[in-house]
């Protein structure tokens, strides 16, 4: 059974001959129940402040859950994200490297052209001078023949005959 501060005030004592001095007894039950009350009070005060920080102590606990869930979902998608750009790396060089192996392979197939047309402009030059040497041969051939002939005579007719007689050669200018 609990005891409460109006059950102090309300305690009736029996009184015997030679007992207690009620006024005395009444002002000591006064001070006890005051007392009480009093322990009573901060009593309801404690468990208030109990409730009030076990509450908060909940909030912390949720708080602190939420953010251990918040760590681990930042954690996965730092780790996603890691991983997305790792992959898109991986793609990012192999295009390069394909792009690049198309930048070579065009360079070697140019290469091989130009290597190609020096070879023709080679041949080319060389059948022109062959060509100019065969045109400066037979040109110095004709000449060698115009001066193994006699003078013309100043007569022009006979210069014309004289021309005409003479045996077309193959490569001699007309």
């Amino acid at each position: 059974m609990k005891v409460t501060p109006l059950d102090i005030r309300q305690k009736q004592f029996r009184t015997k001959f030679r007992g207690l001095d009620g006024k005395e007894v009444e002002a000591f039950l006064e001070l006890i129940a005051a007392e009480f009350e009093e322990v009573i009070r901060e009593n309801i005060a404690l468990k208030d402040d109990l409730k009030r920080k076990v509450a908060r102590l909940e909030e912390f606990h949720e708080r602190e859950k939420t953010l251990q869930e918040t760590m681990v979902t930042a954690q996965k998608i730092t780790e996603d994200i890691k991983d997305s750009a790792k992959r898109q790396a991986e793609v990012i060089v192999g295009e390069a490297e394909l792009q690049a192996e198309k930048i070579v392979q065009g360079a070697h197939t140019r290469l091989v052209q130009v290597l190609d047309e020096i070879s023709e402009l080679k041949r080319q030059r060389t059948q022109f001078e062959a060509q100019i040497r065969s045109a400066v041969e037979s040109q110095l051939k004709l000449l060698e023949v115009f001066q193994a002939q006699p003078a013309p005579s100043p007569r022009i007719g006979e210069n014309v005959e004289f021309l005409q007689k003479q045996p077309k050669k193959a490569g001699a200018a007309e």
